[in-house]
């Protein structure tokens, strides 16, 4: 079993499989993150934005949001350019994806985070959800690094971060479903000894 096909086993293949649209958006993902792995656990980092993609497909969103959940990372962490995101999967999908990744021009991290919740917050409700789910994925990964006993110092800044995201996603959309689960992983979050 090749890469992709072990990622689209792990990204519960009948929904990949029924979308091209997000079989495509894998395969992309998987061949632009190749070698980035977790710094939790060292397995291939791909799988966070195949988590992120599973959650706003099991919340009921568009195949667009699923691809560009799927997505998500590739502006920030490899050189692809949104110019190639809009060709090749339209300008929806482009447009969430640039409305969820950080201004690298902003050096300071908090001021950066800051602008990005800001983006996020005048990009609408499909990028408010692919942002929840973002964060709902990083945030389990966090949890687990701290019940290993893996806690860093940037870590706070994470939190920090995770939760004036949930704050402002209270704004956005309150009660939903992803809103209501990452309130529910910060609170597990903070049931760890840091």
């Amino acid at each position: 079993m090749d890469g992709l096909e072990t990622l689209m086993t792990m990204a519960r293949t009948d929904f990949v499989e029924r979308s091209p649209l997000t079989r495509d958006a894998l395969a992309f993902a998987a061949r632009w993150h190749e070698g980035q792995t977790r710094d939790l656990d060292g397995i291939p980092f791909v799988t966070h934005p195949v988590e992120v993609g599973c959650l706003l497909h099991e919340a009921g969103y568009s195949d667009e949001v699923v691809a560009a959940g799927v997505l998500h990372d590739v502006l920030e962490d490899t050189e692809v350019e949104r110019g190639e995101l809009e060709q090749r999967f339209g300008p929806e999908v482009a447009g969430l994806v640039a409305a969820v990744s950080d201004d690298p021009a902003i050096e300071d991290h908090a001021e950066r985070k800051a602008a990005l919740r800001a983006q996020v917050g005048r990009a609408g409700d499909d990028a408010a959800a692919l942002f929840a789910a973002d964060k709902v994925s990083k945030t389990r990964e966090l949890r687990v690094r701290l019940e290993h006993g893996r806690f860093e110092r940037r870590d706070r800044l994470k939190i920090d971060h995770y939760e004036a995201s949930l704050a402002l996603l209270d704004e956005l959309m309150p009660g939903h479903h992803l809103v209501d689960l990452l309130r529910t992983e910060l609170q597990r979050l903070q049931g760890q000894p840091v």
